[in-house]
């Protein structure tokens, strides 16, 4: 079998400063110790945030709202911290970590998957500020005391998410509305990469759950941010005859597609209700102010930020938005509810091996490639207990099988 996980570009990564390091200075400034120190010891630590599209994108606009709500629950004045947009995935990370580690700033968040190695680099020649990257796969292996990784149990919203979607099926299959036999759905993924293979699968099982001869394809933009190219390939699914449409890309394209023609569209990291009134039904996303929240607060009492961190429903890092009762099936936040409860107690498991084969078998070993290098080598076996256990060895997604039902009509790398 084919592994994708060589092509996990996970390209969402996060970046915070050294946290003892950071600590001692702000508290040595007044005149405290490092020692159990509190979020009111941390007056003055100055936090950057480094993104690499703008509020344009639905993607940056989540870490940009999480990142300002977090600093206005922590009480951060506006002058201590600070926000670069379009920063690529080359040198001119490194330069705006720099720009910010000269400014002041001892806690450097990053938003992109390909921010992790600029922001390595940072991190080592600024030993006393806290780097923290969101989706990134090295800081459980590079073993520096100032650098960490963060993500979220996403693929459970993701599942939420497809629930919604399912719900949606059943109903236009009761009216007679489907385009074909059976249930179908489309995808917009920017890349073939493990990131979005877990997100669209877990999606997928979640409609499976509720439509279980659902189909899905898939299709690929080869850009986390392409709104011509996300809405030309909403239009080449739905024309392929996909009844609902979802996506993990950045822009409006796919949503306002899915208005245009009138088909229902679960989107991804927010709201399009008011774009799409219409055909919008609910949005999964990370909420990422209480890590933003968790980095800061070790910092101010002098502990250190794990160096991969997942975010959970527990946490409230994986959230839905309000369910659209316009375009969603009656019943639809009951049943999210119901099994949301569910994933809580553990007895539903998003990649339960029981609901899904693999070119026709079902699967009790898995290795996945977790300690990442440079041949990515696989290294953990990852299904225990009749599950894939997701980014539970590491917070980056790492589930890159290809499962049965879903249909791949283009690959990007």
């Amino acid at each position: 079998m084919k592994s994708l996980e060589h092509m996990n570009v996970n390209r969402r990564q996060f970046v915070t400063m050294g946290v003892g390091s950071v600590a001692a200075l702000a508290l040595a400034a007044c005149g405290g110790s490092s020692e159990g120190g509190s979020a009111d010891d941390a007056a003055g630590i100055k936090v950057g945030l480094i993104c690499l599209h703008d509020e344009n994108s639905t993607y940056d606009l989540n870490f940009i709202n999480g990142f300002k709500e977090a600093m206005e629950t922590l009480g951060v004045a506006e002058g201590d911290y600070m926000i670069k947009t379009n920063i690529p995935e080359g040198q001119e990370c490194y330069d705006a970590a720099a720009e910010f580690a000269d400014a002041g700033c001892k806690l450097i968040f990053a938003d992109s998957f390909g921010h992790e190695d600029y922001m390595i680099q940072a991190a080592k020649e600024f030993p006393e500020v806290h780097f923290c990257h969101a989706t990134g796969t090295k800081a459980h292996t590079e073993g520096l005391d100032n650098y960490h990784n963060a993500f979220a149990s996403i693929y459970e919203g993701r599942y939420l998410a497809g629930v919604a979607a399912g719900m949606k099926l059943q109903e236009l299959a009761d009216a007679g509305k489907l385009k074909g036999d059976a249930p179908k759905m489309g995808y917009v993924g920017a890349y073939t990469y493990a990131e979005v293979v877990s997100g669209y699968t877990s999606f997928f099982l979640g409609a499976k759950s509720i439509v279980p001869d659902v189909t899905m394809d898939v299709t690929f933009t080869g850009s986390w941010y392409d709104e011509t190219a996300e809405k030309e390939g909403a239009n080449k699914l739905i024309e392929g005859g996909c009844d609902l449409i979802s996506q993990h890309a950045d822009s409006m394209g796919a949503p306002t597609a899915c208005e245009t023609a009138g088909v229902p569209d679960v989107s991804y990291n927010g709201s399009t209700v008011d774009a799409c009134p219409n055909t919008f039904i609910v949005s999964s996303r990370i909420n990422w102010a209480p890590y933003y929240e968790y980095a800061y607060n070790q910092v101010a009492a002098g502990e250190a930020i794990d160096a991969d961190w997942t975010g959970t429903l527990a946490t409230d890092s994986v959230q839905l938005t309000e369910v659209n009762e316009a375009a969603a099936a009656a019943g639809t936040q009951e049943k999210i509810d119901e099994v949301k409860a569910g994933l809580e107690d553990g007895t539903i498991h998003v990649f339960d091996t029981a609901n899904f084969t693999v070119d026709g078998k079902a699967l009790d070993s898995y290795e996945a490639d977790v300690d990442t290098d440079a041949d990515y080598t696989p290294d953990t076996e990852v299904i225990a207990d009749g599950y894939f256990h997701e980014s539970e060895f590491r917070s980056a997604p790492y589930f890159d099988l290809r499962i049965d039902g879903i249909k791949l009509l283009d690959e990007q790398y």
